[in-house]
């Protein structure tokens, strides 16, 4: 059991961000930082948050709990397809296999809203009813709940640069 004072305490110690001697340079993506040492890469969630392509600020424990439920699903999925992780030496660090990412993300989406050139809703406002694969009926309005939640795919953005439909 973890001590209440402490784990109290810790709260005003976000994991902002990691500079580890001996593992070279750090590649710091919006959330994660990343260092690559023989083939291997360690990847450190940090509890920085980040929306609309921007790191908003941190919450404390956020990169610890997110980076236990990656382990979790590589882990229970890894009989249905292989993946890259090697494992967790520590709550906020997944050691991997050095690969090429495949680019590509997946959005859930509820509501009709946003504000970006690549927003469900600025693509609405100009007459896309069928947005990656899901109809959308005329007559919504903005940050209107849609009928169920979509999901839909997205390229993968660098660290500052907008993102794009796939």
């Amino acid at each position: 059991m973890v001590d209440r004072e402490k784990l109290f305490a810790q709260l005003q110690h976000p994991l902002i961000e990691t500079t580890l001697e001996g593992l070279g340079p750090v590649q710091r993506g919006k959330v994660r930082d990343s260092y690559v040492v023989a083939g291997r890469r360690f990847i450190v969630t940090t509890d920085r948050i980040s929306a609309f392509d921007r790191v908003l600020g941190t919450i404390p424990f956020k990169g610890q709990v997110l980076n236990r439920v990656a382990a979790f699903w590589f882990e229970k999925t890894r009989e249905i397809v292989p993946n890259h992780m090697v494992g967790c030496p520590d709550p906020a660090v997944m050691e991997v296999l050095d690969c090429e990412p495949l680019a590509v993300e997946m959005v859930v989406r509820a509501y009709l809203t946003g504000s970006t050139s690549t927003s469900i809703l600025t693509h609405y406002n100009n007459g896309v009813r069928n947005f990656c694969g899901n109809r959308l009926p005329d007559g919504m309005t903005a940050h209107q709940k849609l009928e169920r939640p979509i999901l839909t795919p997205s390229t993968k953005a660098e660290h500052g640069e907008g993102q794009g439909r796939v």
